[in-house]
C-alpha cells in the first residue's frame, strides 16, 4: 500500500502542471525557524517548534502536532545513469543521506526490537521516516558523539492557541517551561508520554529525550505497542497514526518510508539536508503556470525584427493579514481541566501467582470537585517498580477514556515471574493533580502435594552410586504445580531435619560433596528430577527431605547396606 501510494504521488506530481508549479513554490520558501547562512544554505535554527498538537494531542506521542510536509524527490534515492550528456539531479542522493550519528541510532533500535519485540518486524526506515517529518533527523545530525542534540529541539509552547492546551506536567524538566508542555528532541515526544515510554539506548543509565539513540529506542517500543506488526499495512498505519493521528502525517511519513527503503547513505554529522515546510503553515495560491517567453525572429540583418515585449509590471502585494492576538483565547474548560480528582471503583489490594491473571480489576472514576463523574477523560494506568506484570498485551502502559458514567478501566493485568510488591499508578492525562495507587503482589508458584513418579527402592553399596535417580511430581490443588521453586536435604532424621554429615551425598559442578539442594524448580508438568545419589562407606537407612514452596513435603528413604555375602559351598563327606 506504501508503494502505490507512493506511485500515485509521483504520477501526480509528475503528469500535472499546477502540482507541479505549486511545489516547485513551496521549495521557494523558507520554515519559521530555519535560518539561511551568507552563501543561501539553510541551517536549523534555535527553536524548529516541531512535533506538537493542535487539538487533543495529549493520547500521542507527538501531542499530534506540527511536522515538516517536505515529501521526498521525485528522483530514486539511487538515480540509474544516463546515457546522454546530462547528469542526474543531485537532489534525490542528498535527500537520502542520513547524518551517521543518527542512522546508527536508528539501526542500533531496530536490533534491541528484534530481540525484545520480534513480532514487531520494525524496520529501521520507519525510525528515519519519523526523524525526518519530527526533526530533518536531528537538524541534519547536529548531534555530539554521544548522540546527543547540541541544543535542545523544542515545539511551540502548548498553551491552547493554535495548538494542544497540555499544562504542564514535568515542571519544566525535558522542555524548560513549568507552566504549559512543549514537544522535546529528535523524536518530538511530549514530557507526560516521555515519562513512560523513555528508553535508554546508548546504556548511560539515563533516559533522555533530546538523546538520538534513547529517543529512537523510545519510539521504537512506542510504535510497537499493542502487539502491532509493520509488516501489516493496516497495523503499521496504526501504529503510525498513534504517534501522530492525522492522515496528512500517515502519508508523510509513509511516504520517507518508501523512500528511505530503496536506498539510502550515511552523511557526515551536522550536513544532512533540512526540511522547509511546517504543516502549520498558512496555505497560499499556487502560482499560475506561464508559457516560457520566445526571442523574437530574426531578420536577415542579425538583429531582430520585433523587439520583445515588456514584461508585465508585477501585481500590488496584497498586504498580509493582521496579526492574531497572543494570548490564548478564553474558551469553556475542556473536561479534563474539570476534574478535581481520581475515585477507586475497583478492587484494594491486588494479589496473584506468578504467571497468573489478577483476578482483581482496576476502575477508576474522574470527579470534578463536587463529586460529580467526568466522561471522555484520559486516563494513564502505568505500572510501576521492580516487576515484570505487564496489562494484557505486554504493555506496562494503558490509556483509555472514561466512559459516560466517568469510569475508565484498566485492561487485565498479568503477573509475571518476579515475586514482591509493586504498583499500578493512575493518572490523568494532561493534568497536573494527584495519582490513585493500587497495590499489587505477586506470590511464588505453589505445590501442596509430592509424589515419586516410581516406586522402586532406592538402594546402594558402601562407597557406590545409587542405580535410579529421584523423581518426584508436584501438585496444587490436584493439578501439576510448574515451575515451583525447592529444595531436597539429607536429613539427620525424622524429628531432626539438619543437614545430615554422613550417608549419602550429592555432588556439586566440581565434584565437591553437598547434602542440600536449594535451587530446584519444576517444569512445566510439575516434575522434578534430582541429581544422581552417591554413599559414603556408612550403611544404614537415611532420609531425603523434599519441601515446595506453599508447604509440600516428602520424604524418600534411602538404603545403603553391604551386598549380601556368597555362601562358600562345603564338601560333602566322603563315603566310607
Amino acid at each position: 500500500m506504501a508503494a502505490q501510494f507512493g506511485r500515485r504521488l509521483r504520477k501526480g506530481a509528475a503528469t500535472t502542471a499546477v502540482a507541479a508549479a505549486a511545489v516547485a513554490a513551496l521549495s521557494a520558501s523558507q520554515a519559521p525557524g530555519v535560518i539561511t547562512d551568507d552563501h543561501g544554505r539553510q541551517s536549523a535554527g534555535a527553536d524548529l517548534g516541531l512535533g506538537t498538537g493542535d487539538t487533543g494531542g495529549d493520547g500521542t506521542a507527538t501531542g499530534n502536532g506540527r511536522y515538516y510536509t517536505d515529501l521526498p524527490p521525485l528522483q530514486s534515492p539511487n538515480p540509474a545513469p544516463t546515457t546522454g550528456s546530462g547528469t542526474p539531479a543531485a537532489t534525490g542522493a542528498a535527500e537520502a543521506g542520513i547524518p551517521a550519528t543518527v542512522l546508527a541510532a536508528y539501526k542500533q533500535a531496530e536490533a534491541s526490537l528484534r530481540e525484545s519485540k520480534p513480532t514487531c518486524n520494525l524496520p529501521w526506515q520507519l525510525l528515519a521516516a519519523i526523524g525526518k517529518v519530527e526533526s530533518g533527523q536531528a537538524r541534519g545530525g547536529r548531534v555530539d558523539a554521544n548522540g546527543t542534540t547540541l541544543s535542545p529541539i523544542l515545539g511551540p509552547v502548548l498553551n491552547g492557541y493554535g495548538f494542544a492546551n497540555i499544562k504542564d506536567t514535568d515542571n519544566g524538566a525535558y522542555d524548560g517551561d513549568s507552566t504549559f508542555d512543549r514537544a522535546v528532541g529528535p523524536m518530538q515526544f511530549i514530557p507526560s508520554t516521555w515519562e513512560w515510554a523513555g528508553r535508554d539506548g546508548n546504556g548511560d543509565g539515563k533516559k533522555d529525550p533530546n538523546n538520538i539513540y534513547d529517543a529512537a529506542l523510545a519510539a521504537g517500543h512506542y510504535l510497537c505497542r499493542f502487539d502491532h506488526d509493520m509488516a501489516v499495512q493496516a497495523q503499521l498505519n496504526a501504529a503510525i497514526l498513534g504517534y501522530n493521528n492525522s492522515t496528512e502525517y500517515l502519508n508523510t511519513v509513509l511516504s520517507w518510508l518508501e523512500y528511505y527503503r530503496k536506498g539510502t547513505h550515511e552523511v557526515p554529522d551536522g550536513t544532512g539536508t533540512l526540511p522547509s515546510h511546517n504543516s502549520d503553515e498558512p496555505a497560499s495560491a499556487s502560482p499560475t503556470p506561464t508559457e516560457p517567453s520566445s526571442p523574437g525572429s530574426t531578420g536577415p540583418g542579425g538583429g531582430p525584427s520585433s523587439p520583445a515585449p515588456e514584461p508585465t509590471p508585477p501585481a500590488t502585494p496584497t498586504p498580509p493579514a493582521t496579526q492574531p492576538p497572543t494570548t490564548p483565547p478564553t474558551s469553556t474548560p475542556t473536561p479534563t481541566e474539570t476534574v478535581d480528582h481520581l475515585t477507586n471503583m475497583g478492587a484494594g489490594k491486588l494479589t496473584a501467582t506468578a504467571g497468573d491473571p489478577f483476578a482483581q480489576k482496576i476502575a477508576v472514576r474522574t470527579d470534578d470537585k463536587a463529586g460529580k463523574a467526568v466522561a471522555k477523560v484520559r486516563v494513564r494506568f502505568t505500572i510501576v517498580g521492580d516487576t515484570d506484570a505487564t496489562f494484557t498485551g505486554g504493555e506496562s502502559v494503558a490509556t483509555l477514556v472514561t466512559n459516560k458514567l466517568g469510569i475508565a478501566g484498566a485492561p487485565a493485568l498479568v503477573a509475571g515471574e518476579k515475586t514482591g510488591d509493586f504498583t499500578v499508578r493512575v493518572t490523568v492525562v494532561g493534568r497536573v493533580m494527584a495519582g490513585l495507587d493500587y497495590t499489587a503482589s505477586v506470590t511464588a508458584r505453589q505445590a501442596d502435594a509430592l509424589a515419586r513418579t516410581a516406586d522402586t527402592a532406592l538402594t546402594c553399596a558402601p562407597g557406590g552410586e545409587f542405580a535410579d535417580q529421584v523423581e518426584v511430581k508436584a501438585t496444587y490443588k490436584g493439578v501439576a504445580a510448574g515451575k515451583v521453586a525447592a529444595t531436597a536435604t539429607l536429613v539427620k532424621s525424622a524429628d531432626d531435619t539438619g543437614e545430615n554429615d554422613k550417608g549419602p551425598y550429592f555432588k556439586d559442578a566440581d565434584g565437591k560433596t553437598v547434602r542440600t539442594l536449594s535451587a530446584l524448580t519444576t517444569d512445566a508438568d510439575g516434575l522434578l528430577k534430582l541429581p544422581k545419589l552417591y554413599a559414603d562407606d556408612t550403611t544404614g537407612t537415611f532420609l531425603l527431605r523434599i519441601t515446595t514452596t506453599g508447604g509440600a513435603t516428602l520424604t524418600v528413604e534411602l538404603t545403603v547396606a553391604a551386598a549380601p555375602a556368597t555362601a562358600t559351598p562345603t564338601a560333602s563327606p566322603a563315603a566310607s
